[in-house]
């Protein structure tokens, strides 16, 4: 069997330049991938699936990497909706589009520049990543067009974008709501700390406070992991001890679980304590009392991320990074204080 080390004796490179023309990085020069490439078929050297035909098939695939949407909870419809979007875009085009859904297990085995040059991907959306995944800077670092949601990164390569909402404003937002309506003693639920869109968040939310100066403390808020189970468990032991005026929750979700926590403890919503979500998952209108949230029209982001990687691998994209439109929608849940 040819070993990767005799392709590269024969092509005149190292191994090093052999494994980066496979993975598609910038750094390799057309010309020399393809050298690599003709001795990897001359050798019958095989990395993967479609190593004998990188070099003349041409990508018409795109691929959607989904990472975690299995461990949602049934509750979240965002995932689906994204993908009605990207479909919906997709199927509009001359494009194909292939789904791949990984696990943390699976992520950790295979970067996401392996899935695409495996397949064959001519580029990728890339939805659930965070912000300390080791295989992201290795992801902006090559030539495949990958759009990334609910990232917006700074990077000089061209072929990488983003779709987001302005998570920032939207947090700021929530929080003035609240504070509006003369709630002091707040409890933030915040999702994974590591995560992109949690720190954006939290930043509106400590944005809104400064700006009245209002001082938010470090134990009121919690970290839930956007996991409904997790917010309820927090909600619960914190209540025993403690009457907050309100939670602030960075997803639906987990306001859920502060829901059914509050509603455990004998008190009413919004009587006794007000909640807020995030997201605006289709039960959140029917939850008791209807939920005030931030509204995400997550079928549309799909579809501009769709959109927008097909700009960037054609070279038509006039901007890499896009801000979607949100919305705060006012419901039941919130009440106002008047002192």
């Amino acid at each position: 069997m040819t070993t990767i080390k005799e392709v590269a004796k024969k092509a005149g490179v190292s191994i090093s330049v052999v494994s980066k023309a496979f993975n598609n990085y910038a750094d390799i020069k057309e010309e020399t991938r393809q050298r690599i490439f003709a001795v990897a078929n001359e050798l019958n050297y095989s990395p993967n699936i479609v190593a004998k035909n990188l070099s003349s098939k041409k990508q018409m695939t795109f691929g959607l990497i989904t990472s975690g949407v299995l461990n949602n909870n049934e509750k979240d419809n965002n995932a689906f909706d994204i993908f009605k979007g990207v479909y919906t875009a997709v199927s509009e085009s001359q494009y194909e589009l292939s789904i791949f859904l990984i696990d943390s297990q699976s992520q950790k085995q295979k970067s996401y520049v392996q899935y695409c040059r495996e397949r064959n991907i001519g580029g990728a959306i890339l939805q659930g990543i965070r912000t300390d995944d080791q295989y992201y800077k290795e992801l902006i670092n090559t030539n495949i067009p990958c759009v990334v949601l609910d990232i917006m990164t700074e990077t000089e390569n061209g072929l990488i974008g983003s779709v987001s909402i302005d998570n920032v404003k939207a947090g700021e937002e929530i929080a003035a709501y609240l504070l509006e309506r003369n709630h002091r003693d707040i409890i933030v639920v915040a999702g994974t700390e590591e995560t992109y869109v949690n720190s954006e968040r939290l930043k509106g939310v400590h944005q809104a406070f400064e700006q009245r100066e209002i001082k938010l403390v470090g134990d009121h808020i919690f970290y839930a992991e956007f996991s409904e189970q997790k917010a309820y468990s927090l909600a619960k032991e914190y209540l025993q001890d403690h009457r907050p005026t309100a939670f602030l929750c960075f997803s639906d979700l987990m306001a859920f679980g502060v829901i059914k926590a509050i509603q455990e403890k004998g008190l009413k919503i919004p009587e006794d304590i007000s909640v807020t979500g995030f997201d605006d998952l289709v039960l959140s209108r029917y939850s008791q009392p209807s939920l005030t949230t931030i509204r995400q029209d997550f079928m549309e982001i799909g579809r501009l991320s769709a959109v927008l990687l097909q700009n960037l691998k054609e070279g038509k994209a006039e901007k890499q990074h896009i801000y979607m439109e949100h919305g705060l929608v006012e419901r039941e849940s919130v009440k106002t204080i008047f002192t």
